[in-house]
């Protein structure tokens, strides 16, 4: 899907158009990402064979239990024929039902292991298609049924062939999410230092990075992950290697850089010390990448799919900078054209992908908690306005931005100021008054901030009529809302009243 000169796609029937293979292709592995962007996603691959471009013209096989036990009887005994019927035989595979007759079938896989393992080159090829055939079954019992085939497929992470590689790797990645006694023998084996010395020996091969980024996020998924992989994946090489490869290839396409940038995800969310990950450079170089990506977006450069690698690399920038100490904040994050980013992606796509202006959201106010430069990074390119356009939008997203002007109010007074200039008064004027408890709490919130910062605050916000709409508030609400309205009027605004009244042009 995300390649440029080359397009995987679930192989078809016969009859079917390439073209019409490929575009089924584009669409399952969109909505398996887009499924995988809004919450943890296991999922499973299948690769096409190179040679079914073409219509069959070999054996005319049809699924079923018969032709299963016929090929499986065919290849017992060694002879010129068993390439052509390890072929078909990972074609009928393709069946679920024929996958349960296969592994019953006594020694079906010795069978299977006994070919990969051969010294016949071709046949060790078509075995591993089955095993890949297999691995994509939906029945929960084919995964264990695979297991005595497991060592081999590891030890073959280390060939030449890229192709026989990829195999090898979506098959392990197909396999682990059905069982966890098959992702307990993988861990057993050595899962985890395979897919590094795999990913450090062949980081220029991307096809080959891409399946090593799948098949590590399966296991990143796992429920007991903090426990048993996530550990073992920062002692191992595989952090610095992910974030070599985490910037796109325009020759190549996005999905190796997708697939490395959501096992980072998965690291990050997985552990709450990510020390070891902001030591190898990682806070530095998601930001980094969100500068650019952020500045095309801007320019109005949406490739399909950028949004996929972009949500990602968000998730990791926001749970980073929540483990990051302030004081190494301008160390890892130096460049404030972050901010601008990060605005232009929240704008970007506030109307067409909300649950990703909201992550952008989430990322601009995890920077700003931290950092008074980044503050005052908005409140001089002028940002703050474009932000406050926002607060009507809902989706979480005014909510998150009322957290992010409030941020901007704690750090420093004359920001107080400053945000008051740029029209944020009448802005919570108008939150105020909404129904949604959250956004008239937050409003409050900042408004104190606004208020107490110096008089000219305050007689502004009562100019605009700060005072009836406070006394609505203490009417309308109820409980810890009121009580803020009471103190609010009481304590730092009755005494700017007679003020406001005097000055008010008279009709």
């Amino acid at each position: 899907m995300w390649r440029l000169n080359k397009v995987r796609h679930k192989a078809g029937r016969q009859g079917d158009s390439l073209e019409e293979l490929k575009l089924k292709r584009r669409e399952h592995e969109k909505a398996l990402r887009r499924a995988r962007r809004d919450r943890q996603l296991v999922s499973k691959r299948l690769l096409l064979n190179d040679d079914e471009d073409q219509p069959e013209a070999t054996m005319d096989t049809q699924p079923g239990e018969q032709d299963v036990v016929s090929l499986f009887l065919k290849l017992q005994p060694s002879g010129p024929g068993r390439e052509a019927h390890l072929k078909a035989l990972s074609k009928v595979l393709r069946d679920p039902s024929a996958q349960l007759t296969f592994i019953k079938q006594e020694n079906s896989m010795h069978l299977l292991v006994g070919l990969l393992t051969g010294s016949d080159a071709t046949c060790r090829l078509q075995a591993v298609r089955c095993l890949h055939e297999l691995s994509h079954s939906p029945h929960a019992n084919v995964s264990p049924a695979c297991l005595p085939a497991t060592p081999y497929l590891l030890t073959y992470l280390s060939g030449q062939s890229t192709k026989f590689t990829e195999l090898c790797l979506y098959t392990l990645g197909n396999l682990c999410p059905d069982s966890d006694i098959v992702k307990e023998k993988l861990l057993a084996q050595g899962i985890i230092p395979a897919l590094a010395n795999c990913l450090e020996n062949q980081r220029h091969n991307l096809a080959v990075v891409e399946a090593v980024g799948f098949t590590l996020s399966q296991f990143l998924q796992a429920k007991d992950a903090a426990e048993k992989i996530i550990l073992a994946v920062l002692a191992s090489s595989l952090p610095s290697s992910l974030l070599c490869v985490l910037t796109p290839d325009p020759k190549f396409g996005l999905a190796p850089a997708i697939e490395c940038a959501w096992c980072l995800h998965y690291l990050t969310c997985g552990m709450k010390d990510n020390r070891v990950l902001l030591a190898h450079g990682a806070l530095l170089q998601c930001s980094s990448l969100l500068v650019s990506l952020g500045g095309a977006v801007a320019e109005g450069n949406k490739e399909e799919g950028l949004e996929l690698f972009i949500c990602p690399l968000l998730r990791c920038m926001g749970n980073l900078l929540s483990s990051c100490p302030v004081t190494d904040l301008s160390t890892h994050v130096g460049d404030v054209r972050l901010v601008v980013a990060l605005c232009a992606l929240l704008q970007a796509y506030l109307q067409t992908q909300p649950a990703l202006a909201r992550e952008s959201a989430w990322v601009l106010n995890n920077l700003t908690a931290h950092s008074s430069a980044f503050c005052s990074a908005l409140l001089t390119l002028n940002l703050v306005p474009g932000l406050i356009k926002l607060l009507p939008f809902s989706q979480g997203i005014n909510t998150m931005i009322l957290r992010i002007l409030a941020n901007i109010a704690h750090k420093k007074k004359e920001f107080c100021a400053q945000l008051a200039h740029r029209g944020l008064l009448s802005a919570l004027c108008a939150t105020l008054k909404m129904a949604d408890q959250e956004m008239v709490t937050l409003s409050m919130e900042v408004l104190y901030m606004l208020v107490v910062s110096g008089p000219q605050v305050a007689e502004e916000f009562m100019r605009q009529g700060g005072l009836s709409l406070l006394e609505a508030v203490q009417y309308n609400s109820e409980g810890e809302i009121r009580g803020r309205a009471t103190h609010l009027l009481e304590d730092h605004l009755l005494s700017y009243s007679s003020y406001c009244s005097d000055n008010n042009p008279r009709s």
